[in-house]
């Protein structure tokens, strides 16, 4: 027999991590991370499209070539972006902020490995990513404390002397930050190409979800540059011929998550038939986005967040997914995804324009059949407690 204090215990804990958890994503630096990341994609988009319009090459050899370039492009976008908004929330004057991150960024560069602007482009990569998140945060920090200290004028001029003079010291050095930050990521990658990382990921990112933390917003500053890096190097792999390396890349979690995190494009599905009016209405209003895996409106509409009946297969059914997809790739039975595709692409296109292999839509549909499944007798148990809801109100009223 359990211990009656095991629950009280246990109750205890909860109580001390998930405010902390809940502090930590809501801090001015997450939240200006969740802001400015999505974004910051512009220049994926636009670096992609100028420089496929000036590679050689057919369609596909220019988008390959062209893809670790449009990187730079977006981690110099995301610079820009991230110090603006995050300046802005620690009362630190933007264009100052702005001004000292772009200087520290551009003396950071990869100079030794690239003649040519695209070729610095292509030499900073994904890694670029972790660079940007880096140098914008230190530089907000380093200002804000420095104006803190020793006041306006003197504490900006003395954190933009920091920053900045750190940065120039390692270019002067000889030391690459952008190669160090690929020597630091490396064991990421190693981990995060493997069925046991992709389940831990899943799992954190659909159990923080549960407690009403953005777990995808999260863990993002340091996944995605991780996953990213790996869905580059299956983008190379490809374009010379090669077999593609890993399996878990960004365009993996799109098999994962059918619908947003959680998996619950099913949910969603099961819930357009519910016998509650109130459920069916959040469920047509949130059908759309969750062909485009967009679900927030369903975790605060219906609610997810919080929900002790719904939250048991809003985690357990992404992990049997990343099971099922994982081991139909590493069998050969679906191609490995070839390239990013944003999680935005309705299904099943997105899973097809990344894997460019048709069996990868009857996975989807198989990955969907296998959610319903999982969620049909919660989803029932849910609905009795709804129903049994409203006839009390009614009674009452």
């Amino acid at each position: 027999m359990p211990s009656p204090d095991v629950v009280p215990a246990q109750a205890g804990l909860i109580q001390r991590i998930v405010p902390r958890l809940r502090a930590l994503a809501e801090s001015p630096e997450m939240v200006a991370i969740r802001t400015a990341l999505p974004i910051s994609f512009i220049g994926l988009a636009v670096g992609l499209a100028g420089f496929m319009a000036i590679a050689p090459g057919t369609l596909l050899q220019r988008f390959s070539e062209s893809f670790a370039a449009a990187f730079g492009v977006m981690s110099a976008l995301l610079v820009v972006l991230l110090t603006n908004d995050l300046a802005k929330r620690r009362g630190v004057p933007p264009p100052l902020a702005i001004g000292v991150s772009l200087a520290a960024f551009a003396l950071a560069l990869p100079y030794e490995r690239a003649r040519t602007f695209f070729a610095l482009a292509k030499a900073l990569g994904s890694s670029g990513l972790f660079l940007a998140i880096g140098i914008a945060l230190l530089t907000v920090a380093a200002l804000n404390l420095g104006r803190r200290r020793l006041g306006a004028v003197a504490g900006s001029f003395a954190g933009a002397i920091v920053i900045v003079g750190l940065a120039g010291l390692c270019l002067v050095l000889g030391v690459s930050l952008t190669a160090a930050l690929n020597v630091a990521i490396a064991p990421l990658g190693d981990l995060g190409d493997s069925l046991t990382a992709l389940l831990i990921i899943t799992l954190v990112e659909t159990l923080l979800w549960t407690i009403g933390i953005h777990g995808p917003a999260l863990l993002a500053a340091v996944v995605l540059p991780v996953y990213i890096n790996l869905q580059l190097q299956n983008t190379e792999a490809l374009a010379h011929n090669a077999p593609l390396p890993h399996i878990v890349t960004v365009s993996m979690f799109l098999f994962v998550f059918p619908g947003g995190a959680g998996a619950t494009l099913p949910l969603v599905l099961l819930l357009l038939r519910s016998k509650v009016k109130r459920i069916r209405r959040v469920a047509l209003a949130t059908l759309l986005p969750s062909i485009a895996n967009a679900n927030e409106p369903l975790m605060f509409g219906l609610p997810l967040v919080l929900n002790p009946t719904l939250s048991i297969p809003f985690v357990v059914a992404p992990l049997a997914l990343a099971v099922v997809s994982w081991w139909a790739m590493d069998l050969g039975l679906v191609a490995k995804p070839a390239y990013y595709i944003p999680s935005t692409v309705p299904l099943p296109i997105g899973v097809f324009l990344a894997t460019k292999d048709w069996r990868s839509v009857v996975l989807i549909f198989v990955d969907v059949l296998i959610a319903l499944g999982i969620y049909a007798p919660f989803v029932n148990a849910y609905e009795r407690q709804e129903r049994l809801r409203e006839a009390q109100a009614e009674t009452a009223a």
